[in-house]
C-alpha cells in the first residue's frame, strides 16, 4: 500500500496516516436535552487502543477519529474519502488530506501535495477532489 506518506488531518487530534486507517463511518451523536446531535465523520484506525477498568482489568477496543462534523447527515461522506484515498494509492504519492464542512451536510475533501510545496509551510490545495453530503451539490467532483 502506497498510502504511508499520506495524511488525513483529524479534528483535534492531529494527523493520521492513511495507511493505518481501516475503517470510515458517518454516524450521529445521541441527542442531549436542549443540544441537536451533531454527525460525525470518524475513521478506524488499524490499532487497539486500551484502558483501565474500574474492576483492575485492562478494556482492549478499536481507536476510532474525528475528521468532521456537521448539523446534518453527510450522506456519501465515507465513500467520497475512500474514493480519494484509492486514487492517491500510488507509490510516490505524499500530501495531506482535509476534511471540512462545506455546508450543514457536505464535507469537502482537499489534498495537499507534499511535492507541490514550495519554502513555505503551507503547501498548494487542490481543491477539485471530493465533495459529498448534499445531492444536490454532488457532481463528477464526487465519483
Amino acid at each position: 500500500m502506497a498510502l504511508d506518506k499520506v495524511w488525513v488531518r483529524t479534528l483535534s487530534d492531529g494527523l493520521l496516516r492513511a495507511d493505518q486507517i481501516v475503517g470510515l463511518t458517518a454516524h450521529a451523536t445521541p441527542s442531549l436535552p436542549g443540544k441537536s446531535p451533531r454527525w460525525l465523520l470518524d475513521v478506524t484506525v488499524a490499532v487497539p487502543a486500551g484502558s483501565g477498568a474500574g474492576g483492575g482489568g485492562w478494556d482492549i477496543g478499536i481507536l476510532h477519529r474525528t475528521l468532521v462534523q456537521t448539523p446534518a447527515e453527510p450522506a456519501g461522506a465515507p465513500e467520497a474519502l475512500a474514493r480519494i484515498l484509492a486514487r492517491l494509492d500510488e507509490p510516490g504519492t505524499a500530501g495531506i488530506v482535509t476534511p471540512s464542512a462545506a455546508g450543514p451536510s457536505t464535507i469537502r475533501f482537499t489534498f495537499s501535495s507534499f511535492t507541490d510545496d514550495t519554502d513555505d509551510a503551507h503547501g498548494t490545495e487542490d481543491t477539485g477532489d471530493a465533495e459529498a453530503g448534499d445531492p444536490a451539490r454532488q457532481d463528477a467532483r464526487a465519483n
